[in-house]
């Protein structure tokens, strides 16, 4: 199987209730969606805001270590490689969270939680996500050492990058990186993200929690909680059930919740275009990218996220151990999906 053969969060979004109602974007036609986002454009542009946004995107901080190792423009493919740090640096004891998060002494140093290839086909104009297990065991850079990929961001974004095209034998072509506190501010810039369940789920190592079937909006924190969660419980008749995926459904889920993330972020700025800047001042302050890359041309390439027409794959791989060390390996499923997102296969690998 190379896609996901569950049912993805934002599949059945039509059909779940959020409080009695359909969520506020369910069931909306693709062209409403471009038409509403053409208006909010045009409306925009009559108020100065896109010249204040190009102002505020200016400011976003640029990763200049990534710009050695990208891979130079490709033929019909664009990938980027979207990365969630785990740096407990900018966490506070304040913060209602910080017992999850945790501190900077008790976690030190940068770890990557997330890591997402983001693929834009620059003929067709679609998007496909795939996720990277964490536990990928991979050849670390430039370097003969093996460690699970994870290790790779610990030594910088170069190396990660490096490590990622080294063991995929995929082009990456930007970067970007978001950090916990960042995470935070951009779900709550928008008024919050809708989380889709298909049974009442919980997390109890984060504190997630969603008691029945349904969609129910997420500020921040909340969306911290089920992005991060390791330890993912659905009630099935009256049990609870550990997702025994692991990590593969982690990815899923995140994936699922990025959609979700692009779909409610268009929506609120179609709602409240005059506070665009709010939602850009949380974006710029929250990421990091690679030089080159310019985040107004990315949103505008990831629009088939929020109408739901991306497609969403996990790497297939096989469980393993190394020297007493659970490890994920590539197995010979991947290779299809491998040669998608390097643009070497037109046509995308089935369901």
């Amino acid at each position: 199987m190379w896609c996901i053969s569950a049912l993805l969060l934002t599949d059945y979004r039509g059909d779940v209730l959020n409080n009695g109602q359909l969520s506020r974007i369910a069931g909306a036609p693709r062209w409403l969606f471009v038409l509403s986002v053409a208006l909010v454009m045009s409306m925009a542009g009559a108020l100065g805001i896109v010249r204040a946004t190009n102002s505020q995107l200016e400011n976003v901080n640029r990763v200049v270590i990534a710009k050695e190792v990208l891979s130079p423009a490709s033929d019909g493919v664009e990938n980027y490689l979207l990365v969630g740090s785990d740096s407990r640096a900018t966490a506070h004891p304040d913060d209602p969270d910080y017992a999850v998060v945790g501190s900077e002494a008790a976690s030190p140093g940068m770890r990557s939680d997330t890591m997402i290839v983001v693929s834009y086909n620059t003929k067709t104009s679609s998007v496909a996500t795939m996720s990277i297990p964490r536990d990928l065991w991979v050849q670390i850079g430039d370097t003969s050492s093996h460690n699970k990929i994870n290790a790779a961001y610990h030594k910088g974004a170069d190396v990660l990058i490096r490590s990622v095209q080294r063991a995929l034998n995929i082009p990456i072509h930007h970067y970007i990186d978001v950090n916990f506190s960042g995470f935070k501010k951009i779900v709550d810039a928008i008024g919050g993200v809708h989380i889709c369940v298909a049974h009442a789920s919980r997390d109890k190592a984060t504190g997630f929690y969603i008691g029945k079937k349904a969609c129910k909006l997420q500020n921040g924190q909340e969306a911290l909680r089920y992005a991060r969660s390791r330890h993912f419980e659905e009630k099935i008749d009256g049990e609870w059930v550990t997702d025994a995926t692991g990590d593969v459904g982690r990815g899923a889920r995140q994936r699922a919740f990025i959609a979700a993330l692009v779909k409610d972020a268009a929506k609120y700025v179609i709602e409240h275009p005059l506070r665009a800047h709010t939602v850009m001042d949380a974006m710029t302050s929250a990421v990091s990218v690679d030089q080159n890359m310019s985040l107004l041309d990315l949103a505008h390439k990831l629009r088939p996220l929020g109408d739901g027409t991306s497609k969403s794959y996990a790497l297939p791989v096989d469980s393993d151990m190394n020297n007493g060390t659970f490890v994920f390996r590539l197995n010979r499923d991947s290779q299809p999906v491998l040669a998608y997102f390097a643009g070497l296969s037109p046509v995308a690998p089935e369901k």
